[in-house]
C-alpha cells in the first residue's frame, strides 16, 4: 500500500471544489430532475393508429417523415410525432384512393 500525504491547506482546497462540485450536480440534478421521459410509441402501436402496414411505416422512417428513435433492435416514436403526420397519411391515403390503389 502506498501513502501519499499533503498539505492542510491543500486537502481543503480539494475538499472545497469537492463540495461545489457536488453541490452544483445536486442542483441541476433538481433542476432537470422534473423532467419525465413520455410515453413512447413501438411499431406496431404506430401501425395500428394510422391505419398503415409495417412496411409503409418502413417508408415514412427512410424518407424522413416520421421522427424515430432506436434503441438496441426496438424502433420508438413520440406520439406527438405520430399525431403531425396523421394528416399526411390521410392525403395520401385520398390520393391512392383516387389513382385506384390504397395504401
Amino acid at each position: 500500500m502506498e501513502i501519499i500525504s499533503f498539505e492542510k491547506k491543500a486537502f481543503e482546497e480539494v475538499a472545497a471544489k469537492l463540495d461545489y462540485f457536488v453541490r452544483r450536480m445536486d442542483n441541476l440534478c433538481r433542476l432537470h430532475g422534473e423532467k419525465k421521459a413520455g410515453i413512447w410509441m413501438d411499431n406496431h402501436a404506430v401501425c395500428q393508429k394510422l391505419r398503415i402496414s409495417p412496411r409503409t411505416l418502413q417508408t415514412l422512417r427512410d424518407n424522413g417523415t416520421l421522427a424515430f428513435s432506436k434503441i438496441g433492435n426496438r424502433t420508438y416514436y413520440r406520439p406527438e410525432d405520430v399525431e403531425r403526420i396523421i394528416v399526411d397519411v390521410e392525403e395520401r391515403r385520398k390520393e391512392a384512393r383516387w389513382k385506384g390503389k390504397s395504401i
